[in-house]
């Protein structure tokens, strides 16, 4: 199905269910309306004023990441692979949110740059900060895309809109309430939206498993369709498409759970955004690991009904029988569909709700990282400078409206694929894998010189491309097909090959470049910052210290891994 086509998919809404989602729109606009009041200046816009507090940006942190990548892309995943998508969370998450919280947030909060390709202005200099700030403002207005897309196909398969009409009406409510209230909207219309998604994904999964038969119902349905297999997390071969059980279990470690991961938990400013929005260090250390602990659960709302929804939707287990072909349906629809056939109205009311919830969540998150970016890093530093703090305030503000519509053409070509990871993965490793390399190279190397900075991301970034196009599939079967890798398993490999170009070809240029002297790194690099300066202020309590907190959700989540493996 191509983004121009509508959805045969409809869902059998009453007025019950259409007015629980037009009170859940009112509610987001109202909150977008009192977040205006707040809006004295650009940081107020921009980062809240650096104000809130560590429970509400740690929900927030994890909300901005519950849009399509989530919902839709993981059930889809959940349909089509099974169990190893699992590994999206316990492996290719938490321990770089973990990492994010204890490592780097001292470096970023402790800087007080108001943005992440800002710390890059500070530790390399304008040219690498120009590379990063627009790599970074094109990534999300494509992402972007991909959220309204799928928040378009809701409600084309609630109303029977055409999809092109549904994505501009979900595109004006998103830019209504980010335009009135900026970032602090953002968030607590996100904090919002979390409790709405569990509230309307928790119910749905407890039906389909009593549904299906529980645990071992689905054991058996799933032997009965020849899927048994997709039941163990490890080794993964239906996530990596590797043949090898090892080189499968290695491309998840190295390539999801060391490359991809880090590289968008730590330096993607979508959510190194909430956090900075904090009201002190400690809040902001503590932020990402809040957030990891409904992180560790959520694939049990999200994943598990996916699985379910493979055996017991008719249409969808015929789908996947064949192999992933025919049939008017893609994988994205397991979630829906599971809808359509479990949920009585008002609960299917509340589902809507959640559903729309996640994606303008991610959407938002996109958009108001963009006129972050846009307005400070770009605009602020080279086009308008030294202008009145209300000029930038208004510009972010038209920026939000740029993104917007930019966002409403790149959510045509989102639509061209059948499995959004696919597209979100490959995204990811363009724009995230190199950016981790030259970030986590300068904060512990602090030789590495302001030139390597800026070519490493340039290297790393073409590398990732390069080998996605000779891929078979990672560019949704655009690509010439010289490497026999297809799916998530190539978007592995390209984010593996820009991580290791950008490494060497940073060391090589240093070897021939002058590094910046000490004196103007510390804050920036590891070995010379004082301790006192990254370990924050002390605290009374043990649930108080990021790094004890942190070490409570890396066991839990070992434990996660042992059980389900």
């Amino acid at each position: 199905m191509t983004v121009l086509e509508s959805s045969t998919l409809r869902l059998d809404a009453s007025w019950v269910d259409y007015l629980l989602v037009g009170i859940y729109f009112l509610f987001v606009l109202g909150i977008g309306l009192m977040a205006r009041r707040s809006v004295s200046s650009s940081l107020d816009f921009f980062l809240s004023g650096r104000s809130l507090p560590a429970w509400v940006t740690g929900l927030a942190f994890i909300s901005a990441n519950l849009g399509a990548v989530e919902i839709m892309g993981m059930s889809a995943n959940g349909a089509a692979l099974g169990m190893p998508t699992f590994h999206y969370y316990w492996i290719g998450a938490i321990p770089a949110m973990l990492f994010l919280a204890v490592v780097m947030m001292p470096f970023y909060y402790g800087s007080k740059v108001r943005s992440v390709p800002e710390f890059m202005h500070r530790r390399f200099g304008p040219a690498a900060h120009l590379v990063n700030a627009i790599s970074f403002a094109v990534a999300q207005v494509l992402i972007a895309g991909v959220n309204l897309y799928l928040l378009a196909t809701i409600v084309n398969s609630l109303l029977g809109w055409p999809i092109w009409v549904s994505t501009v009406i979900a595109a004006v409510i998103v830019l209504c309430y980010i335009t009135l209230g900026g970032l602090s909207a953002a968030i607590y219309n996100e904090v919002l939206q979390f409790f709405v998604i569990v509230a309307a994904l928790a119910p749905l999964t407890v039906i389909a498993l009593d549904k299906v038969g529980g645990w071992s119902g689905l054991k058996a349905k799933m032997a009965h369709a020849g899927t048994s297999g997709q039941l163990s997390s490890w080794p993964g071969n239906s996530l990596t498409q590797y043949s090898s059980d090892v080189w499968s279990a290695v491309g998840i470690v190295l390539g999801l759970g060391f490359v991809l991961s880090f590289g968008y938990w730590t330096t993607n400013f979508v959510e190194v955004q909430r956090a900075m929005a904090s009201k002190d260090m400690n809040s902001a250390r503590r932020a990402p690991v809040i957030g990891s602990f409904p992180k560790m659960f959520i694939p049990f709302i999200i994943i598990l009904p996916g699985m379910i929804a493979a055996v017991i939707v008719p249409e969808l287990a015929k789908y996947k029988a064949n192999g992933g072909k025919g049939g008017g349906i893609t994988y994205n629809d397991s979630i829906l569909l599971l809808m359509r056939d479990l949920l009585p109205n008002g609960l299917l009311g509340v589902a809507i709700a959640g559903m729309l919830a996640a994606f303008m969540a991610g959407m938002a998150a996109n958009i108001s990282a963009f006129n972050t970016v846009m307005s400070y890093d770009i605009w602020q530093s080279y086009v308008q400078k030294h202008k009145p703090d209300h000029f930038y305030t208004s510009f972010g503000r038209w920026a939000t409206l740029v993104a917007t519509i930019i966002a409403i053409g790149t959510s045509f070509f989102a639509g061209q694929y059948s499995n959004m990871m696919n597209y979100l993965q490959t995204l990811f490793g363009f724009f995230n894998a190199p950016l981790f390399a030259t970030f986590i190279l300068g904060m512990f190397w602090k030789k590495m010189s302001a030139a390597a900075g800026w070519t490493g991301l340039v290297a790393g970034t073409i590398a990732a491309v390069v080998m996605a196009v000779l891929s078979n599939d990672a560019l949704g079967g655009a690509s010439v097909g010289v490497v026999n890798l297809s799916g998530q398993g190539a978007a592995f490999v390209a984010a593996g090959a820009a991580f290791v170009v950008d490494i060497v070809v940073s060391v090589l240029v240093t070897a021939i470049s002058r590094p910046r002297p000490e004196s103007e790194l510390r804050g920036l690099v590891y070995s010379l910052t004082p301790r006192e300066d990254i370990r924050g202020e002390r605290v009374s309590h043990w649930w108080e210290s990021p790094t004890k907190l942190a070490g409570v959700s890396l066991l839990l989540v070992i434990i996660l891994n042992a059980i389900f493996h």
